[in-house]
């Protein structure tokens, strides 16, 4: 057992699955991330590979065929991710979304179906929620699914869905009953190479742009009974259930942004050279580079305790919001510090700032926009007062 920069307790197995994500990073993803940025492309290689290494479903039992580790090893392994390329560790957190459904609320069938493919890259999955009048407010989807017969028609629209161009399964969020409010909601396994199904055209994103974002269509896509994940009407609970976890993922990878364009950053102000000295020796650059360093180990810190919380079974909610907003907030910040300390190169496509600042912007955004986080802590603190 050892302690990491942050305090936390790390012990051999932590150890060895951060390794081998950050050895994954450095020799496989940060060779081809600017290729994969500039021409917008899926990494379908790195997908596979990620599958073979068992860096999908981290926390998935291993009665269930998964590697049994916690949430820590999970923030771990997607921070290291995150520092080669965003959009690589972006697919590590669908994936462990999905498994994590499927996991807490899947039927054994369901999940002797989907989780080894899934968690074996085999199985491209999406998660299909928003809708173009329901964002941050889920509650307003108008999807629909009806029962016929033993099973299910299925109508309705998705937008901006991560995976939708290249997705073999979704996972779609519908209304079963108009009148039930968010207790007429249920969630379905939808194979999307079915017919009735049309997917939109590849979006074209400001950042992390080698993770696909689309939409999808549904007109009258039958399912079979089986394809209900969970009770009927328990879709939003459970869409609920797993948002915790979801945002541990991004504060992780929002810290691997960070912690990419610190390391970045340190390096050229050593290197680069001006008025006969380091721009590393002017103080000006040294309190960017301090700060810098401040911002990602804080979030660093937050993220593995909102973790650790839910290792332990406890609530969760205010400490996973806390360090979803803040590591956030920290990389948008951060790397636009890394682009100044760049100069004008930090601002030319192919130097790795570039990206990351692009890559930052969407933490803020996705997994509940920061300004619904500080409305949940607020609203716990006000509910369960301040103490930690």
């Amino acid at each position: 057992m050892v302690t990491s920069g942050t305090g936390m307790q790390l012990d051999d197995t932590h150890l060895q699955v951060r390794d081998m994500a950050r050895g994954f990073a450095n020799d496989a993803i940060r060779p081809i991330a600017e290729a994969l940025d500039a021409e917008e492309r899926f990494p379908a290689d790195l997908y596979a590979r990620m599958g073979e290494l068992g860096l999908f479903g981290i926390a998935v039992p291993e009665r269930m065929g998964g590697p049994g580790l916690d949430t820590l090893a999970y923030a771990l392994v997607m921070e290291e991710l995150s520092r080669g390329s965003a959009s690589v560790a972006d697919q590590c957190g669908l994936v462990e979304l999905i498994a994590t459904l499927l996991v807490r609320h899947g039927t054994d069938a369901q999940r002797d179906r989907w989780l080894p493919g899934v968690m074996a890259g085999r199985i491209r999955v999406a998660y299909c929620i928003t809708e173009a009048e329901a964002g941050t407010d889920v509650s307003a989807i108008r999807t629909e699914a009806v029962r016929d017969g033993d099973g299910w028609v299925l109508d309705g629209s998705k937008i901006w869905i991560h995976n939708a161009p290249v997705a073999d399964l979704g996972f779609v969020l519908a209304r079963t009953d108009r009148a039930a409010g968010r207790r007429g909601m249920s969630i379905f396994a939808v194979d999307l190479h079915a017919p009735g199904v049309e997917r939109g055209p590849k979006e074209r994103k400001m950042g992390q742009r080698a993770s696909p974002v689309g939409a999808l269509a549904f007109t009258g896509v039958r399912l079979p009974a089986d394809a209900l994940l969970g009770p009927e009407g328990r879709g939003f609970h459970m869409m609920m259930s797993v948002l915790d976890k979801g945002r541990v993922g991004i504060a992780a990878l929002a810290v691997g942004i960070g912690q990419a364009g610190l390391e970045a950053a340190v390096d050229h102000a050593g290197q680069r050279r001006q008025f006969d000295r380091t721009i590393g020796e002017f103080q000006g650059v040294q309190w960017m580079l301090a700060d810098m360093a401040v911002d990602v180990e804080a979030a660093r810190l937050l993220t593995h305790a909102a973790a650790a919380r839910i290792d332990r079974g406890e609530d969760a909610t205010r400490a996973c919001s806390m360090a979803k907003r803040f590591a956030s907030d920290m990389a948008v910040a951060r790397s636009a510090d890394a682009v100044q300390v760049f100069g004008g190169s930090g601002c030319i496509r192919g130097f790795e700032v570039e990206r990351l600042y692009r890559d930052a912007k969407v933490t803020q955004i996705y997994e509940g926009t920061n300004q619904i986080q500080r409305v949940i802590i607020a609203r716990d603190l006000l509910k369960n007062g301040a103490a930690a």
